[in-house]
């Protein structure tokens, strides 16, 4: 399986097509955009008016986590930050690749038109000048079908990958 293949699409041994739409929009269109520090590519797999996101900070206890982004707006302007950050760095390997790598999207749990979607990144990505970025996270994303495509409605995000 190459590093960007769908485990949930046509050609895997048990395709789901919800799944697959998910993974598609969580870990292909989000890598892509990311790199690209372009949020046209993401912007409409948000339902805005139900958003919110909350930074778990890296912590186990629920108590320490914070409502980081209670709009799509907050949330857009600090991944726009991160991303054009992100495109400054010098990497020694291939970052899209490696982003890939890295992610692990294949719990999804889907109940009628709802599903809670967890997406972990274990890892470090090698840079040009020696030293590495650490990525050791985990995010919840809540998504809602409407009109036959999956939305993110929110997330908790940055949360430690147990």
């Amino acid at each position: 399986m190459n590093y960007d293949e769908n485990p949930f699409g046509a050609a895997n041994d048990m395709p789901n097509e919800d799944k697959a739409a998910i993974w598609n929009m969580l870990v292909l269109r989000d890598i892509d955009a990311y790199l690209a520090a372009d949020w046209s590519l993401v912007e409409n797999d948000f339902i805005a008016d139900k958003f919110m996101g909350i930074d778990g900070k890296n912590e186990q206890n629920p108590s320490d986590w914070k409502m980081a982004f209670p709009s799509l707006e907050d949330y857009k302007n600090l991944w726009l930050e991160q991303a054009l950050a992100a495109q400054k760095i010098e990497y020694a390997e291939d970052i899209r690749q490696a982003i890939h790598k890295l992610t692990n999207l294949t719990d999804i749990d889907i109940n009628q038109h709802k599903a809670i979607v967890c997406k972990k990144f274990h890892g470090t990505i090698k840079k040009a000048d020696g030293s590495v970025d650490q990525l050791n996270w985990q995010t919840l994303y809540f998504c809602e079908k409407v009109a036959d495509e999956w939305k993110i409605t929110g997330f908790a995000g940055y949360l430690p990958y147990l």
